[in-house]
């Protein structure tokens, strides 16, 4: 089977969606499909790609670590025509996932589309956010959605979720699976003799983008506070982003930041290390669809305290292996992380292969099946059978357009208003 996949972001970015596509297109690979991956330009991208088109983007989105991707479908038809693709499977509802529907279309093939995101907790990166964007970025993603043939959603909740919003598009839930084998083993001992941390402390870990929408100063408050309440705890992060800072900040004026480690992007045997050198992962996101740190840290044998919300709540069985915390106040999860830390050895064990247990039904081998089951049973349609939708999708994309020139027409007077020059007029 020829697979293209079209995604807005894509290695060497750092996130759950270009590390979901980079592992199920290795895996399909591994199986013997053929894999095209359509992505935007990112800086320090390899010199040399197998099978992956890159498409001029604007870096560094309004300050954030997102690319923008500039669909020029023109340049890709060459290479698609040679491709000869049998699915046109797409990650995003806008830019090249617009590309990915006019291909669909034109070429009569089946359209998949996953879900990764929820779009209305990232509309802060937009400039103007307001609750009518965030309206928006949810009738784009469902809208969407009635297009393709095919929906994947990473995870029950989310399912769940675009079903009440009114997708009527077939809904499978594809997780990203994980390669355990990756994760089973790790030095952490190693890891704690080079950042100083004794063997008996107790290390609360996290890993993922450091970035507001993922909670994350929800998260270091409430770690603070374990942290400052018992000398021997430290927190271990792995990751980069914009909140790097504030989370430093928080723990300086605490007085901790000797028991801070942030160790940047790790990947490969660097990053099973540090996850080994962890006792438990806390994660408080709740802009998750799956959570896929949250099978990495359960394959590494990780115990997690979570707040409940999709993606955690799929994985965490509060009292198995972690706790899930309805209760979404910093105190809460504090006492959640001093619950795991008070367990003796014995309880710790059954945490951990409940952890591990849980981890191996998200295996990678796993949910490339279902993606594969899915794909097979696809047809080609007529583009008519969609007309409907096609119809309400123009309206949208109208509507979209009409509301960004009224955030910039604001914006634009502001800036008059203030006299900084950033949004000058038109000349004629």
């Amino acid at each position: 089977m020829n697979i293209l996949i079209l995604t807005n972001t894509y290695t060497p970015h750092v996130g759950g969606v270009a590390r979901s596509v980079a592992a199920f297109a290795a895996e399909y690979r591994r199986r013997g499909h053929r894999v095209l991956i359509v992505a935007p330009e990112f800086p320090d991208m390899p010199g040399h790609e197998t099978d992956v088109i890159r498409v001029p983007a604007i870096q560094k989105f309004n300050a954030s670590d997102f690319s923008v991707a500039l669909p020029l479908a023109a340049q890709m038809n060459d290479a698609i025509d040679a491709f000869q693709p049998d699915i046109v499977h797409a990650q995003h509802p806008f830019l090249l996932g617009m590309t990915a529907v006019r291909i669909a279309r034109r070429r009569e093939l089946p359209l998949v589309f996953t879900h990764h995101t929820l779009y209305e907790q990232y509309t802060h990166y937009v400039p103007g956010d307001s609750p009518t964007m965030k309206r928006f970025a949810i009738e784009l993603g469902t809208r969407y959605a009635n297009l393709s043939d095919q929906v994947f959603a990473p995870s029950e909740s989310i399912r769940a979720l675009l079903l009440e919003r009114g997708v009527d598009t077939p809904i499978a839930v594809v997780p990203t699976g994980v390669h355990l084998e990756s994760f089973a083993s790790g030095d952490g001992a190693a890891v704690r003799r080079q950042l100083g941390i004794a063997a008996e402390a107790f290390v609360v870990g996290h890993l993922g983008r450091l970035a507001p929408e993922k909670n994350l100063d929800f998260l270091t408050h409430a770690v603070a506070e374990v942290v400052a309440g018992d000398a021997r705890t430290h927190f271990l992060v792995i990751g980069t982003g914009p909140s790097e800072k504030t989370i430093r900040e928080r723990f300086a004026r605490a007085g901790l930041s000797t028991r801070l480690h942030i160790l940047g992007l790790l990947q490969g045997r660097q990053l099973a290390d540090a996850l080994h050198a962890m006792d438990v992962f806390a994660f408080a996101s709740l802009s998750e669809t799956q959570g896929m740190v949250l099978t990495e840290a359960m394959a590494a044998g990780l115990p997690v305290v979570a707040l409940d919300a999709p993606g955690a709540r799929e994985m965490v069985d509060d009292g198995s292996n972690g706790r899930l915390l309805r209760a979404a106040a910093p105190a809460a999860f504090a006492a959640g992380l001093r619950w795991v830390a008070a367990q003796g050895p014995d309880v710790r064990s059954a945490l951990r292969q409940a952890a591990l247990d849980t981890a191996a039904a998200f295996s990678m081998p796993r949910c490339a099946d279902r993606a594969l089951a899915c794909y097979a049973a696809l047809q080609p349609r007529a583009a008519a059978d969609t007309h409907a939708h096609e119809t309400g999708w123009e309206e949208v994309i109208i509507a979209i357009k009409t509301e960004w020139d009224i955030l910039k027409s604001m914006a634009g007077a502001g800036d008059a208003a203030l006299g900084t020059g950033l949004f000058p007029e038109k000349e004629d």
